[in-house]
């Protein structure tokens, strides 16, 4: 039996990261740890392209930090679900440019601000000089993956957008994408709220790409999705997150880990998901997030229409990671 709509995995190979960002609320995680080989086994076995339409590598740690990168790419050559991965950018040496390329599918960089200062501030810990030569790089290795940078959305960094944006497309890069929202993360991000409607209005007025469709399948899918889950909550009941433990977690917004409903060594992804449907709301991760309630009828019909715009728009900026 064919599963009713198809979810996106992400899939965590470590909760340690060699940055810090004020935006992600790292430290909320009292166990940083690796993936083991054998989870990520699992994690391939699991999946299933009737189940899953997308994984995207990347969780609260920089993927590029595993010691067994390699290994762990080369055992996803020849899956047949898609793989994407997110990167801060800083150790996306050319030996690793070179040996992902072709097995993920879209390669997702953050990068907050051309400005030095605005930089430091946003992406703590990193160098920015370095992250900017990586991507040029990149434009030059990657002959089959392709390279999208994800701009951050916070107020410090708006200021200097026009200027990001410019030099990302002297480079070559056109796949630039932006969430209308600054996820809450389950209450965690209070000062720093941001109306989706002035994010948006960004998003359209510079072409990027809003990645509040990438998690999405297909409009058909996502009204499916609607019709089938009690808790109208898109973000929770499209991506099921897979902790660096194995854990199926109750929502990729759990920062802290805390709230486990499943492992892979055990579970399979239809069950899980199963199991999650009958569960009800975790007051500590939900009354505060501003994602709950996020996409109710009028929200939803914009994501529709966004999907479809993206559809039609030509293959240059707007081209790349749904």
């Amino acid at each position: 039996m064919s599963a009713p709509y198809r979810i996106a995995v992400n899939a965590e190979w470590t909760s340690k990261c060699n940055a810090l960002c004020p935006m992600c609320t790292r430290d909320a995680i009292q166990h940083p740890q690796l993936m083991r080989s054998d989870t990520w086994s699992s994690v391939l076995r699991r999946l299933d392209p009737a189940e899953v339409f997308r994984v995207v590598i990347a969780g609260y740690g920089e993927a590029t930090t595993h010691p067994r990168f390699f290994e762990f790419i080369d055992a996803m050559r020849g899956h047949p679900v898609r793989f994407d991965m997110v990167s801060n950018g800083h150790l996306l040496s050319p030996d690793k440019l070179a040996h992902l390329d072709g097995v993920v599918e879209l390669l997702i960089v953050s990068f907050s601000s051309v400005d030095p200062q605005v930089y430091r501030r946003v992406h703590v810990n990193l160098d920015q000089r370095r992250v900017m030569q990586n991507l040029r790089s990149a434009q030059a290795i990657l002959k089959h993956t392709r390279l999208a940078i994800s701009l951050t959305p916070m107020p410090e960094c708006l200021p200097s957008l026009p200027d990001t944006i410019g030099w990302l497309q002297e480079q070559g890069i056109t796949t630039l994408t932006m969430s209308p929202t600054l996820y809450n993360r389950g209450g965690n991000m209070t000062e720093h709220e941001l109306a989706s409607e002035k994010l948006r209005a960004l998003i359209e007025r510079h072409g990027l790409r809003s990645q509040e469709i990438d998690f999405v399948p297909g409009v058909a899918q996502l009204v499916s999705q609607w019709r089938r889950n009690r808790f109208k909550c898109v973000p929770r009941n499209v991506d099921l997150f897979i902790s660096s433990s194995g854990d199926y977690l109750y929502c990729y917004n759990d920062v802290a880990h805390r709230h486990a409903i499943g492992h892979v060594e055990t579970d399979s992804i239809h069950d899980t998901l199963r199991r999650r449907e009958g569960m009800a709301t975790i007051p500590s991760l939900c009354d505060q997030c501003n994602m709950r309630d996020r996409y109710r009828a009028g929200e939803l019909a914009k994501a529709g229409i966004g999907y479809l715009r993206s559809k039609w728009r030509p293959a240059d900026r707007g081209s790349g990671s749904g």
